[in-house]
């Protein structure tokens, strides 16, 4: 049986109402911005995105660090326009 859809609220949603409690995976940045899983790697290897760290071989980002960043680029795009 599949879950009701207010169960699990919608990526972007979470970006505006609070990160979750947790270190987010790629695939929770994918999702949170709706853009492929290679644009999260390419923002890694251009150092572009939100910063990332490693535990052991898996890719992990501290929610603070990418709220940090959502609101430094929102403040950039102000700024230029």
């Amino acid at each position: 049986m599949s879950r009701p859809r207010s169960a699990q609220p919608d990526p972007p949603s979470t970006l505006r109402s609070g990160l979750p409690d947790r270190y987010l995976t790629p695939n929770d940045i994918a999702e949170m911005f709706e853009v492929p899983l290679e644009t999260v790697y390419q923002w890694r290897r251009k150092r572009t995105g939100p910063p990332g760290f490693r535990i052991g071989k898996h890719l992990r980002y501290d929610p603070t660090d990418v709220h940090a960043y959502v609101i430094e680029r929102k403040s950039a795009d102000q700024a230029a326009a």
